[in-house]
């Protein structure tokens, strides 16, 4: 008896990382399996395989996140490209779904002791089933662990496909700007096996206020070096990551490897935030854009893989290496712009032009003449002003109910006489005051229609005592004079004839944007009771002028 239990476990041992995926649907004649991977230190990973009829091999699509695996809108797109002949694996970073292990976040995924998507590409490429050549995919979060994966070098890993991707996770993930995202990072306890790892990293985080070297572990732009495979990137305009998909694809087209440099492509559209399904329409937010927005990245994807992965002559490879679409007014007949352009390398060439923030909340191209003009408002934190989104950007939106609070200011243009056109990066230069040690600085741009829609475009934030860069704090003195410079962001719009353009300045927008204490005090997990509100003064005078900077084509 005793023999015939151990024969059982032992055979039960063997048999389960092979087991057939829960709750039963309908994916169209593919097999799909659970399957634990195996990594070097032994811990094994949840994966979930697609497999298409017949005998194989195939080639592999991979994609590596935190998120859950089991959703059925997950399983079916796995399922549709698995149906175009390749395996399809995805799998759960550690510590994450049902993979084992603590979970880190991406430090188990790029350059450390740990290696886990190195080891799952080679164990891919290791299956009976598999052809060996290995391609990766996915958005967000499964774009930045594409980056991570790249500087790895996999020997199997042939192409990869990034979409709204990033690649230091202190400037584009866990911190925006500088600020610091506590009540959004607590919700990753949800996705971890034991949610205490997930405190534990948060509390990590914060001894490390700094860009130091322990940050430096999870910034893949410092190692395009490595990076040695092609891949084709999208960015989405209305996505404060944007500026990870456009560095991404410049530091792998010019840095990288020989197999990398040329044979790159970026593609830019006018959407949100997401995944390659929602790259294929022209509703956006509050926006309808003419049907020419509609991406299919999905048939894309395929298409890229099969000349990579199948090497089917399909002619991607001679796709035009970027294809941009330049926004411009939506449901205005005959208005310029909502085309696609195409062009060799980014950026395009453009004029930087300085808009000057004026007294009486005017924007214009002509420096101030005043000798103490100024704009004043508060930085609350226990009464913020409120910008609803705390996940997204919320572009493409109308954004007059955040600039009708109190403790917002605008400037705008007067209507333009003629159509204006802002293709590549915004800069801001702010002259500035605090009563507070430390305060943040926001800075939107927005197209204002005749009818009065004020629709977001671009914004970004900056910490105040980041303004002299993430490597130190330097607090402010109050009452100086102290310059805040920053990118806002990526853009390509037109503003046509009769628009206005506005430029928005604020120091709170919660919960998008996590309010500042103000105290230059150490921050930490949870929000300190001995907070302060600051009085922040925008110079608006010949001596200070503040302004932003705009790309004009």
């Amino acid at each position: 008896m005793h023999r015939t239990l151990i024969v059982a476990l032992a055979f039960w041992l063997l048999t389960m990382t092979h087991l057939p995926a829960q709750d039963p649907i309908d994916l169209g004649g593919i097999r799909e399996e659970h399957t634990m991977i195996p990594m070097r230190d032994g811990t094994k990973l949840s994966a979930y395989l697609y497999f298409p009829p017949g005998d194989g091999p195939w080639p592999v699509l991979y994609e590596q996140r935190y998120a859950d695996l089991k959703g059925a809108g997950t399983r079916q797109g796995n399922a549709r490209l698995a149906k175009a002949g390749y395996v399809v694996c995805a799998e759960n970073f550690r510590g994450a779904g049902k993979s084992e292990g603590t979970w880190v976040g991406y430090r188990a995924l790029g350059w450390g002791e740990l290696k886990d998507g190195y080891d799952t590409v080679e164990w891919l490429a290791k299956q009976k089933w598999s052809t060996g050549k290995i391609g990766t995919f996915g958005s967000s979060q499964a774009g930045f662990a594409q980056n991570f994966l790249a500087v790895t070098r996999p020997p199997h890993l042939v192409a990869q496909y990034m979409i709204d991707t990033g690649l230091s996770l202190y400037q584009e993930g866990y911190r925006i700007g500088g600020t610091t995202r506590p009540e959004r990072f607590k919700g990753m306890d949800a996705v971890c096996r034991e949610p205490a790892h997930n405190r534990a990293q948060l509390a990590e985080w914060f001894k490390h206020p700094t860009f130091d070297d322990y940050w430096k572990q999870e910034d893949c732009s410092r190692h395009f070096d490595k990076m040695d495979v092609p891949c084709f990137t999208i960015g989405s305009w209305f996505d404060f990551m944007n500026i990870g998909s456009i560095e991404s694809y410049r530091g792998r087209q010019h840095r990288a490897g020989q197999n990398s440099r040329g044979k790159q492509q970026l593609l830019i559209g006018p959407w949100l935030h997401g995944g390659y399904l929602g790259k294929n329409t022209n509703k956006v937010s509050e926006l309808t854009f003419p049907e020419n927005a509609k991406f299919d990245a999905e048939n894309h994807l395929i298409r890229w893989f099969d000349f990579w992965l199948k090497g089917k002559d399909n002619l991607v490879d001679r796709d035009p290496t970027i294809r941009y679409y330049v926004m411009g007014p939506v449901g205005e007949e005959h208005s310029p712009g909502n085309i696609w352009r195409e062009t060799n390398d980014w950026p395009i060439s453009a004029t930087p032009t300085e808009y000057f923030l004026r007294d009486g909340g005017k924007l214009t191209t002509s420096s101030p003449t005043e000798a103490d003009a100024e704009a004043t408002f508060l930085a609350d934190p226990l009464k913020p002003a409120n910008i609803p989104n705390n996940k997204g950007f919320p572009g493409a939106a109308d954004a007059r109910k955040f600039e009708e609070q109190a403790e917002v200011r605008t400037f705008t243009t007067e209507p333009l006489t003629e159509p204006v056109e802002w293709t590549g990066i915004v800069k801001t230069e702010l002259f500035v005051t605090s009563s507070a040690k430390d305060t943040d600085f926001i800075v939107r741009i927005c197209d204002v229609y005749p009818d009065g829609r004020s629709i977001l475009l671009v914004d970004y934030i900056r910490r105040g005592r980041y303004r002299d860069g993430f490597e130190r704090e330097v607090f402010f003195t109050p009452g100086k004079v102290e310059k805040v410079a920053f990118e806002v962001g990526w853009i390509s719009q037109i503003f046509a004839k009769g628009h206005r353009i506005r430029v928005t300045v604020a120091s709170t927008g919660a919960p998008f944007f996590e309010p500042n204490p103000n105290t230059g005090e150490p921050l930490g997990l949870e929000f300190p009771a001995n907070s302060v509100t600051a009085t922040n003064t925008v110079q608006l005078n010949k001596q200070h002028a503040s302004r932003v900077i705009a790309p004009i084509r």
